[in-house]
This record gives C-alpha cells, structure tokens and sequence, in this order.
C-alpha cells in the first residue's frame, strides 16, 4: 500500500497564483485586451503575436466615442469595445460572446434579422433602442457594414454604435422651440386679426359709405365726376373684402364657433371661389368636437396646401377626404397638378413667406400626428395626416362640392 504525502502549503499556494495569473491571461485574450503573448524558454523569449492582431486600430477603436461590435450571421458578438460596454452598462466579459439580441427589442430583433442577411457591401444604418442592464432604454443608430470571414466560417459584420440621447434631447428641444414659436404666431395672427376687424374694417366700412353718399349727391349730368365716384367705391367695397378675407384667414372664427368640417368648408369654398380651382370636399360629421389643437393644425395644414396648390400645382381638381378611422382622424388633400419630388423639394420655398413642408409636419407633429407626401411629376400630388383622437368622438358622413 503507497501513502500519498499532501503537497506541502507552500506548493499549493504557488499552485493556486499560476492558475489565477493563467485565468487572467485566457480572460484578457478572449476580451481582447492582449495583442502578444511573451513565453520564458530555455533559448530565451519566445513573442507569439495573436492571429489578426492591430494594435494600432485596436487602440483607436477602444479610444472611440462610439461603440465597436463585431457579430457573427447568429448575432453572435466576437469583439465589443470597452465603450459599447459602457453604453449598455454591462461588464465586458459578459458582453463578449453573449447574443446581441439581448440588448434589443422584440421588435428591433426582426428589423436586424433579415437586415444582416440582405446587407450589401455598402452596409445599412437603423434606429434601435438598446435595452440597458439597469433596465432603462437606450436611443442608438447602428452602421453595419459586411466584414472578411478572416477564418470564420459564417460571416461577419461591423457594427458601429451611436448614442442618440443627447440628439434625441436636442430634437425634443428644437420641438419645444418650434411649438412655442407656433403657439406665439397664433396668438399673434389673433391679435392682428382683431385690429383689422375692429379698427380698419370699420374705418373702411365707414369710408364706403361715404363714397357711396358721395356717388348718390353728384349729380347725373356730371358723368365724369359721377363714374370717377363709382369707380372708387367699387375699389373702397373690394378692399373691405379682402381685409375681411385676410382676417378670417388669420383668425378662423367660423373653426373656433363650428368645428373643423365648417372651417374646412368655408376655406374650401374661399379657395375655390378666388382660383376658379374646383374643390371637392368628402368628410365625416363629427358630433363631438376635437381637441382644438387637432382641428387647428388640420385646419393650417389644409390652407397651407391650398396655398401651394394656387401657386406651384397648376391643378384643376382638388379633393379633401376627412375621415375617422378607429381612434384616428386622417385628411388626405389631393390634386391634379404636375406634382414635385418630395426628396428634391426645398423646406422652405423662397419667396413663399411659410414653411412649407417642415411647417406642415411639425404642425401635425406637435398634436401627436404624422404627414406623408406622396407626389410623382406631372401625377399630381397626395399629403394624407393621421392624428391619434380620444376614443369617444362619434362621425357621420357627409359630401360637399365647393
């Protein structure tokens, strides 16, 4: 019988250091942290460089502002810098080999998973919220671009991360701005509007009756003088007209007293009488009033389209379609003018005075709706707004030819 002696404590403890420091060197090899290895010989030193090592990319890669991924086809994470690890706030150890499809969405997942099959050598860009280990929600903007299999057997892909909070918090900002300064035209437009009204219209209203006294005193024989008089009565009578005109424009108050159907018939009619432009509106009957937001914004949408129609469209027909479909009021305004490209048009027309199409979208925007433009040259052009309504709004149907 042999009686084994136990390694002496000191042997033991030099055992357990070497299997920690050789712990330490698997773990820095497979984070990437080591680019060479140095193995003490009998001939001296050996220096075993590790397979596609760059010290110098690595170096910039880990200096980023962004995050470095490298996945396979599965989505497999091969490579993270230390900065993706900072974003999701996780240790990079556990990063490295885990799935990516654990920082993101269910539905994030099944945009990425066909997108890394069908990427092309010019890569693709997608907007993903990263789910981080403290479970907050991360804006990102991923760039993958296809890489060499470098030995892989699947493919693989680089993925740059970019941190979208402080744009997605600037954007808020500029939003904010914008329905401040919307907010302050509106209440200004008002404060105009009632100074026509109650001030000019008045002035002039007074002046057209004295020119009309004026035309009823001159006497008959006097034909020159008689005819210059109705002459500028029939001017003085078209001013108070389209001062009234522009008052109203400034200030619906035929929306603020009737609803949006009323105020979109009226500005239909307007419109269609001053261009000769026939204007067809479809609509339903809403028995309950929108918010008054909603129905402005619907209201400004549909004159500033008028708008372009008159001066850019060369449109006969127009028809405006209201409709209410579930929990959302959608228009749809379409003409049948020589359209435009929308990707090539300018935001902000010169010469127009308005905003145009960035105008339109931030006023749909700031009621929680969204507007999309579909226009094809010498096809006419469509712009259809959906806004999210209270579930309680009840409509009928009713069809107008202005």
């Amino acid at each position: 019988m042999i009686k084994k002696c136990p390694a002496p404590p000191s042997e033991l403890a030099g055992l357990r250091e070497r299997l920690a420091v050789a712990e330490e060197t698997l773990r820095a090899i497979c984070s990437g942290e080591v680019d060479s290895v140095v193995s003490a010989d009998k001939k001296g030193s050996l220096v075993f460089t590790l397979d596609g090592a760059e010290h110098a990319y690595r170096v910039l890669i880990e200096s980023m502002n962004e995050g470095a991924l490298m996945l396979t086809s599965d989505r497999t994470i091969l490579y993270a810098n230390k900065c993706f690890a900072r974003m999701v706030k996780s240790p990079l150890e556990q990063v490295i080999g885990s799935s990516f499809g654990r920082f993101l969405s269910i539905e994030d997942q099944s945009t990425l998973r066909p997108l890394l099959k069908r990427v092309a050598s010019s890569g693709a860009k997608i907007q993903v919220l990263l789910q981080v280990g403290d479970g907050s929600k991360m804006p990102g903007h991923l760039s993958i671009r296809p890489l060499a299999r470098n030995g892989f057997k699947s493919a693989t892909f680089g993925i740059v991360v970019t941190d979208m909070t402080e744009a997605r918090r600037g954007e808020e900002l500029l939003r904010t701005l914008t329905n401040r300064v919307v907010q302050a035209q509106e209440a200004e437009r008002g404060r105009v509007a009632l100074e026509l009204h109650d001030t000019i219209t008045q002035m002039l209203c007074a002046v057209l009756v004295c020119s009309q006294t004026l035309v009823d005193k001159l006497p008959a024989r006097n034909r020159t003088a008689k005819g210059e008089a109705k002459k500028l009565h029939g001017i003085i009578r078209k001013t108070v007209e389209e001062v009234e005109r522009i008052s109203r424009n400034l200030r619906p108050s035929v929306l603020n007293h009737l609803g949006l159907v009323a105020g979109l018939h009226d500005t239909s009619t307007e419109f269609a009488n001053r261009t000769g432009v026939s204007v067809k509106l479809i609509c339903v009957k809403l028995t309950a009033r929108l918010p008054a937001d909603t129905e402005l914004a619907l209201y400004r949408i549909l004159q500033e389209t008028l708008k372009n129609v008159e001066k850019h469209a060369r449109a006969r027909n127009v028809t405006v379609h209201l409709t209410k479909p579930g929990d959302i009021v959608q228009l749809i305004i379409h003409d049948d003018g020589i359209g435009f490209d929308p990707d090539q048009h300018p935001v902000r027309p010169k010469g127009t005075g308005g905003f145009g199409l960035l105008g339109m979208r931030e006023r749909a925007a700031y009621v929680g709706g969204i507007l999309k433009v579909k226009s094809i040259r010498r096809s006419g052009t469509e712009i259809e707004i959906r806004i999210p309504l209270p579930p309680d709004t009840v409509t009928t149907r009713s069809t107008v030819r202005a």
